[in-house]
């Protein structure tokens, strides 16, 4: 955290494809990955990253709930890129111990039982793979909801003790589709058919266009409790 200014003045400015440049070159390659949940802001991130570095560290939480569509865009992103993800699955103990107790659709009860399925299926795998890198990339917008509207490009990852860097934080939706079509990058087929953020198929519905962009995730929750406890950011006045 002692280059946090530095780091943050540095990145003042800069456009996503300098953001990730600077990003790659700051920590070398094999210390910065992109977290990649196959959603298009992660899509345009991974064509810029592989794009400017193809060694770059690509990791994704294969949670066991995902929908078909996001193993198809896995498997089409493979093809294109030849790019060999790191994949991050959950504790098979832990998640026996986890559905045993609780069912397999525990998330519905309650958000203590949802973030306990998401700590599992997500968080835990996730501290592994941080714990090789000194700062990780991200999809995030601020445009996204409630919990991401003061988010900047380079923010200190308190939980986790590394750098997240968030090169998309002021674009929006309009601007990651049309990037989308001018390079022609791979995404799920049920952005066509209203999801508009994509997480685990039970967790997930479609939306209309008027909606808040991540009103389909934990609908059943209040807006500010919508987070997995990956993307959890600093309190006002922390860095």
């Amino acid at each position: 955290m002692e280059h946090f200014v530095e780091y943050k003045n540095a990145v003042q400015g800069m456009d996503p494809h300098n953001i990730v440049r600077w990003a790659l070159s700051t920590f070398g390659f094999q210390k910065i990955a992109l977290a990649s949940s196959f959603s298009a802001e992660d899509q345009v991130l991974t064509h810029m990253m592989v794009s400017a570095e193809p060694r770059s560290r690509v990791f994704t939480l294969d949670t066991g709930r995902h929908f078909q569509e996001t193993y198809d865009v896995w498997q089409k992103s493979v093809d294109r890129w030849r790019l060999r993800y790191e994949v991050c699955s959950p504790d098979p103990l832990e998640l026996a111990r986890l559905t045993s107790d609780k069912g397999p659709n525990l998330f519905y009860s309650s958000i203590e039982a949802r973030k306990a399925c998401c700590a599992v299926r997500k968080t835990q795998p996730l501290r592994k793979v941080l714990s090789t890198v000194e700062a990780w990339i991200v999809g995030l917008r601020g445009g996204q909801a409630i919990t991401r509207a003061s988010l900047e490009p380079i923010e200190w990852d308190h939980a986790h003790g590394i750098y997240r860097i968030s090169p998309l934080y002021n674009w929006t939706e309009d601007q990651v589709f049309s990037y989308i079509r001018q390079n022609d990058v791979p995404i799920s087929a049920l952005h066509e058919r209203g999801f508009r953020s994509i997480g685990c198929a039970p967790c997930t519905r479609a939306i209309g266009p008027n909606d808040d962009v991540r009103s389909g995730r934990w609908w059943w929750e209040a807006p500010e409790h919508k987070e997995c406890g990956l993307h959890n950011r600093p309190q006002s006045g922390e860095k």
